[in-house]
């Protein structure tokens, strides 16, 4: 079975420019190939501010809304996560997303792809690694950045040169790490045999 990737679009913002950006991102994961990829945008699931008044880590949720992200979320290998900067930290939509669910982060890998002003996100991802780091989540060392600048000088997103390389080489990391994590998470569900 093939390796389920997400990119993940960190910003509900209207008029935000994460969008190009993610369907970019994904055209170039597709082509890279290695896992299949999807698409997450956190526009389209209704999360609200979170609403479950018990411990993420029982799964013991009480809204549709949470188990349907949870089963989303839990059907993934890895992550990639497209996330801008807004005041040196990620919006606010992603670490309520994040908040919702526990268990059906733990033992996945991560990239993180930060798009921002003048230094393009760096602050965001930083923040961001270690959130996911509590999660579980183990972040991979490559890290693309996108200055929003030079890159929609014209209105519409163009990648500089060198950033579709950028991204294949943290693809190749969360790849591998994804594969060995679920070696990982297959040992804890096995359960042991008599001897």
């Amino acid at each position: 079975m093939p390796l389920r990737i997400a990119v993940i679009l960190g910003s509900t913002r209207p008029g935000r420019r994460g969008d190009q950006i993610a369907a970019w991102a994904l055209e170039v994961a597709r082509a890279h190939g290695g896992a299949d990829y999807e698409l997450v945008d956190l526009a389209d699931h209704d999360l609200g501010n979170l609403d479950e008044p018990g411990n993420p880590n029982f799964q013991q949720y009480q809204h549709d809304h949470t188990r349907a992200w949870g089963a989303l979320i839990d059907s993934f290998d890895g992550y990639v996560f497209l996330v801008p900067e807004y005041n040196h930290s990620y919006p606010g939509a992603l670490k309520n997303a994040l908040d919702y669910v526990y268990r059906e982060w733990n033992d996945k890998a991560a990239g993180i792809i930060s798009y921002g002003g003048w230094v393009a996100g760096a602050r965001a991802a930083e923040a961001l690694r270690l959130v996911l780091a509590e999660l579980q989540v183990a972040t991979v060392r490559a890290q693309p950045t996108i200055s929003t600048h030079p890159s929609f000088h014209t209105g519409t997103f163009v990648p500089q040169e060198g950033l579709d390389t950028a991204v294949g080489d943290m693809l190749d990391q969360v790849i591998a790490w994804s594969g060995a994590l679920r070696r990982v998470r297959q040992a804890k569900t096995q359960t042991p045999t008599a001897a």
